[in-house]
């Protein structure tokens, strides 16, 4: 701007030249004061930015104490530059449902998974509700079965810089109507963000208990079926209506610390006559806020629960992360459910080794909401007050060059084929031994990607302690399973 002063000098005194010689005295000089204020407007204007804050901003910039870490400009935070505010003086009865910031600015994205599966046990363990040759009597079971078991669309939406909201629409075995079919939001939550140390979420919030419940994608994963420790013990999907915060700190060179703090609505451990939702065959898939069946979704109990994780990586391709969940779950707020989860991965070129190891907690869920000792009708024995479990698994990506050389346009750069091994091993009722949910298993599959957004899969699952859900028995059963997921 100092290098644009002379040059606005001069252009004044060409004006003051090329005016009239009969020009009055007065109006030559009412130019020359207006050209002048227009200079020093424009030097204003100019030096606003590297001065001072202006009345609308001020406070919105970091001091250089601070970090260095701008707080929002809530001036600039719009749809777009200008928007009318929202109100309730918009004519036109048959025009008002597009009177939404949305539709002059859009900003949401829609995206999603699908995946289908097919299944051959060497038990009949799936429940069909019909029947089938070699079924149970009275129970509709078969061997084999295709599922078409997840359509799930996201919405994603960047409201502006600093206000983010994202999800996730949950659609399963879609093809069935009536109570088979199970529609859900899996998680919708509004995300103010302050800056990357500090940010606050609200709403129906993906629970950080563990890893896998943030991450269970079927197009992400590298088997079809989710570890059993995250089917019955931290009951993937799991989340619940609350608020929070969640940010990144860095406390050193490569190292990176992320952390998720919430407080939520809490489990859900009794229906409304009484009746027991934690047992030993079907864990804690049943509590679970989703399941509830607590009119409108509000709380059973006076209580709310807190939930936390921390991750650290104290360099690239590291992680080590700790978690915990405590809530109360029975109407009086007096019995509490805690998990703490410890889950890790380990990435080293094409290999990685991932895993999981989760404890439960159930205060009193042994005896009936009157004192009296609870038994649980599956099993014959008492509730289980702890549970246990945990997973591990190692993945190999590779692709052989033959293919890329022979099929280059079937097999790209962007292509992979991943071996995978896992051994899952979980235990629903610590306090007996045995028990139908003393779990083992013992998975071995391969996959292809032709992209990274779409898989292939195939797995042979040893199932040396099973459990059949359709006659409460302990088996032994094994199983191949193939699957194919994708992005959209």
């Amino acid at each position: 701007m100092r290098r644009a002063q002379p040059f606005l000098w001069i252009l004044c005194l060409c004006s003051a030249i090329a005016t009239p010689a009969m020009a009055d005295d007065m109006e030559f000089e009412e130019r020359i004061r207006k050209l002048e204020q227009k200079l020093r407007d424009i030097e204003q204007e100019h030096r606003q930015p590297q001065g001072t804050a202006s009345p609308a901003t001020e406070g919105a910039e970091s001091s250089p104490t601070s970090g260095g870490t701008a707080l929002p400009d809530i001036g600039k935070d719009l749809r777009r530059p200008k928007q009318a505010p929202l109100s309730f003086s918009t004519g036109g009865s048959g025009t008002m449902i597009y009177a939404k910031p949305f539709v002059s600015a859009p900003k949401a994205f829609v995206g999603g998974y699908f995946d289908l599966q097919y299944r051959n046990h060497r038990k009949d363990v799936i429940d069909n509700g019909a029947g089938s040759p070699g079924s149970h009597p009275g129970i509709g079971s078969t061997n084999s079965s295709f599922d078409q078991q997840r359509f799930v669309p996201f919405i994603y939406a960047d409201i502006t810089e600093h206000v983010k909201f994202a999800s996730e629409l949950e659609i399963e075995h879609g093809i069935r109507e009536g109570t088979e079919t199970e529609v859900s939001l899996e998680f919708a939550h509004v995300d103010y963000l302050f800056s990357e140390p500090v940010n606050l979420r609200a709403g129906i919030i993906l629970l950080p208990v563990g890893k896998f419940n943030l991450l269970h994608d079927s197009p992400l994963n590298d088997l079809t079926d989710r570890p059993l420790v995250n089917q019955y013990i931290i009951p993937t999907t799991l989340s619940e209506a609350g608020a929070g915060f969640y940010g990144t700190f860095y406390p050193g060179r490569q190292a990176k610390m992320d952390y998720e703090f919430y407080v939520t609505q809490g489990p859900n451990g009794y229906q409304p006559d009484g009746t027991a939702r934690i047992g030993e065959a079907s864990g804690l898939k049943n509590s679970r806020q989703r399941k509830s069946l607590t009119d409108d979704g509000f709380d059973n109990n006076r209580g709310k629960a807190v939930v936390g994780r921390v991750a650290y990586s104290p360099v690239l391709g590291v992680e080590i992360a700790g978690s915990g969940y405590h809530g109360t779950y029975d109407p009086e707020s007096k019995r509490s459910l805690s998990i703490v989860v410890l889950d890790w991965t380990l990435q080293r070129g094409p290999f990685e080794l991932i895993g999981e190891a989760a404890w439960a907690y159930m205060k009193n869920n042994s005896r009936n909401l009157d004192g009296t000792p609870a038994i649980d009708p599956d099993t014959g024995r008492l509730r289980p007050q702890r549970m246990n479990g945990y997973y591990i698994q190692g993945n190999y990506h590779f692709m052989p060059e033959v293919l890329r050389h022979w099929l280059p346009q079937r097999f790209s750069e962007g292509s992979t084929m991943t071996a995978v091994v896992r051994w899952d091993k979980i235990n629903t009722n610590r306090d007996a031994a045995g028990g139908f949910g003393d779990l083992e298993q013992l998975s071995l599959g391969l996959n292809f990607r032709p992209i990274e957004d779409t898989v292939f899969k195939v797995s042979y699952q040893f199932g040396t302690r099973a459990f059949n859900p359709n006659t409460n028995q302990r088996i032994h059963d094994n199983a191949l399973v193939l699957s194919a997921a994708t992005y959209f």
